[in-house]
């Protein structure tokens, strides 16, 4: 508070308002003599600048003193301390030389000295006290940039957890479905190599990412719909029909592909029941991802990935919420496409 810009203002407002405060209460006497009204506001915008900048000086100084004992004590407790030295010292010099100046006989130093050092007293603790206010309001301050920077470091960690749930997820299954072409179907495992190379250089490329336009997030999907293909051949049926003005869209990465895989893992998949996956947009600026219910008759394990996976992602990215319901014999999510300006 001492070292603010405008501390020259203020000084000069504390000291009309102390300059007031004395002719309205004590008539025109700070000390036992007359004085004219010049005199008295010079006298008392000397004594508060005087009180100002010492405490000022103490206040900046402190911080170099190594005293073990005085470090141990609160900063304004010892600002405080120090500054009622300050005050003492100057009231004595200032009644002194005012009793020389002014021819007043030195006899009368004490009674002076006690009458300036009862006003001195008074502004230093009113400096004070609004010092404090100042330290702790700062302190507030700073204690809330710090708990916002935790937990944006928090988010930020949570956020790379959950992208980092995908790729493991993901790799188990592929390499199954790998693992079986490579004797039977060599040729396919060429192919399929190359489509899953494809897939992971999105997934690594993206990885660090938040959010990854829609049109990238499709042609993603194009090669992992290859993969499933060659898994699943005609008892997988998925269908895209997204309208080309919300390519520009962003969503979280591999959010389409973990929304597959959940509607794989959860539902039969077979000649006499094919599953069926819809992509597609409705105008709004939602993704629609509807698929057949046909549930298996014995769950598979749960990871913990899937649409928990999304909604948490997407509680960190945006406001919007991810849509989960069942209407009828369908199983539908609707994800919210962010718009970035600029983009």
């Amino acid at each position: 508070m001492y070292k603010t810009k405008g501390r020259y203002l203020y000084i000069l407002l504390l000291s009309l308002y102390s300059f007031f405060n004395i002719l309205l209460i004590e008539g025109d006497r700070l000390f036992v003599f007359d004085l004219n009204w010049a005199y008295l506001f010079a006298i008392i915008l000397i004594n508060v600048t005087l009180i100002w900048e010492g405490n000022r000086l103490i206040a900046q100084n402190l911080k170099l003193l190594s005293v073990p004992l005085i470090q141990k004590i609160h900063p304004l407790i010892r600002i405080f301390i120090f500054s009622l030295l300050n005050v003492t010292l100057i009231s004595f010099l200032s009644v002194g030389l005012i009793l020389i100046l002014l021819g007043q006989p030195i006899s009368n130093l004490l009674i002076n000295f006690k009458l300036s050092l009862g006003f001195s007293f008074r502004v230093n603790l009113f400096l004070n006290c609004v010092n404090a206010i100042v330290y702790f309001m700062n302190e507030l301050s700073d204690a809330k940039l710090r708990t916002e920077k935790l937990q944006k470091e928090n988010v930020e960690a949570q956020f790379q957890a959950l992208r980092n749930q995908v790729n493991p997820h993901f790799l188990f299954n592929s390499l199954n479905v790998l693992s079986n072409l490579v004797t039977k179907e060599p040729q396919l495992a060429t192919d399929f190599i190359q489509e899953l190379s494809k897939v992971y250089r999105y997934l690594l490329y993206y990885q660090s990412q938040k959010v990854v336009k829609l049109k990238d997030e499709l042609e993603f999907i194009n090669s992992y719909i290859f993969l499933l293909k060659i898994r699943f051949k005609d008892n997988l049926l998925i269908k895209s029909d997204i309208e080309e003005k919300f390519k520009e869209y962003f969503l979280p990465p591999a959010t389409l592909q973990l929304l597959t895989e959940n509607a794989i893992k959860h539902n039969i998949i077979s000649k006499k029941q094919p599953l069926t996956i819809n992509f597609k947009s409705n105008g709004e600026d939602v993704i629609i991802i509807e698929n057949n219910l046909q549930l298996k008759n014995v769950k598979e394990a749960s990871t913990s990935v899937g649409l928990k996976n999304i909604r948490d992602r997407y509680r960190f990215i945006s406001d919007e919420e991810v849509d989960v319901r069942k209407d009828g014999e369908k199983f539908i999510v609707k994800v919210p496409l962010i718009k970035i300006p600029n983009s």
